[in-house]
């Protein structure tokens, strides 16, 4: 088995991208659903987060108000470094629990859908391939203030906390360009699930990636 990472940026339309590769049985393993899990009260992260955030970050049932911490990570960075020094520690350790399961399951490889993938740079060295899903900026801002209801100088200052997606495509093996419409991507996933990657077949299904 071998392991491909996905990344993109804020509103580059990763999700997107997601959905497709999941419609033609590759199987996905995503760390922003693994990394909501991990902070829930019965994980150790959830008590490390509250004791250095303190507990107004919580929301009356007692789960961490993610919004609320959202705010204060990003417009503090040395906050945002320790947040993800609690986080993601836990969240490797179950990522690695579900590629030993797809492992089990007969999967020739797994995608590995990363946000900070190119940020943190600690996970690229184990894959064979990556893939950075990209749109230009303008429309990553439009989508982001859209999609989130911020304003134009909100939405630019969570972008700023990323690594530009320029330079993200520097890093990557490969480039999925979100910026037109949803047949457009389409058909790069397609080109990439078949042909760019010769000999790349999953077990339960014979698809090529």
């Amino acid at each position: 088995m071998f392991l491909v990472g996905l990344s993109g940026g804020i509103a580059s339309g990763k999700s997107t991208v997601v959905a497709i590769l999941r419609e033609l049985g590759c199987a996905v393993i995503d760390a922003d659903v693994i990394a909501r899990e991990v902070v829930q009260p019965h994980f150790k992260a959830y008590q490390q987060i509250v004791h250095y955030f303190g507990t107004e970050i919580l929301l009356e049932n007692g789960e961490i108000n993610r919004e609320a911490l959202g705010n204060i990570i990003f417009s503090h960075p040395e906050k945002r470094q320790l947040l993800n020094s609690i986080t993601h520690p836990e969240i490797q350790k179950e990522m690695l629990k579900q590629i030993l399961k797809y492992f089990v399951l007969g999967y020739r490889f797994v995608i590995l859908d990363i946000p900070l993938l190119f940020e943190t740079n600690r996970l690229t060295k184990f894959m064979k391939y990556t893939v950075l899903v990209y749109c230009d900026p303008p429309t990553q801002l439009a989508r982001l203030m859209k999609r989130n209801g911020l304003s134009q100088v909100e939405a630019e200052a969570r972008i700023a906390s990323q690594l530009p997606l320029d330079e993200k495509r520097k890093l990557a093996s490969h480039v999925i360009d979100n910026s037109g419409d949803w047949e457009s991507t389409r058909r790069q996933v397609l080109r990439l699930h078949r042909p760019a990657f010769p000999g790349l077949k999953r077990a339960v299904k014979g698809y090529l990636f």
